[in-house]
């Protein structure tokens, strides 16, 4: 199978497995029209969820596409990724936004939350060496 493929495996299917996401966020990014939750799997590799809301997006074929542009924009980037769980939930006016805007504004949010996760490391011991001076 091609390494940029978007198996089963890479997808976040289980209302336990949102659950998990939903509360147990270590990351997260936003956008006017778009927020995007992660938190580390055991898995080996990242995969990703939606929470595509009718009342926010009221057509099907505007849910479907925006779905398709995510999930292109993600089977590229997900072997930089490391091994998270991604939740997008859509805000109101999204399905306003051509392919081009969504394409900038997921790619953006995805650069966002890679880069985070090198430092998580670094922070969490930054955090705790204050905690021992005091």
């Amino acid at each position: 199978m091609s390494e940029i493929a978007f198996p089963r495996t890479a997808r976040i299917l289980k209302p336990a497995e949102f659950k998990r996401v939903f509360d147990n966020t270590e990351l997260r990014g936003s956008s006017p029209h778009l927020l995007v939750l992660a938190t580390s799997n055991e898995q080996d590799q990242a995969r990703l969820g939606f929470v595509l809301a009718k009342k926010q997006i009221k057509r099907a074929v505007d849910r479907n596409r925006i779905k398709r542009l995510i999930r292109e924009s993600f089977r590229h980037r997900q072997t930089e990724m490391a091994s998270l769980d991604f939740v997008v939930l859509a805000r109101s006016g999204l399905a306003e936004l051509d392919n081009q805007q969504i394409r900038e504004m997921i790619d953006g949010l995805w650069f966002r939350l890679k880069r985070p996760s090198n430092d998580r490391q670094a922070k969490g011991n930054r955090n705790n060496r204050r905690k021992t001076r005091r």
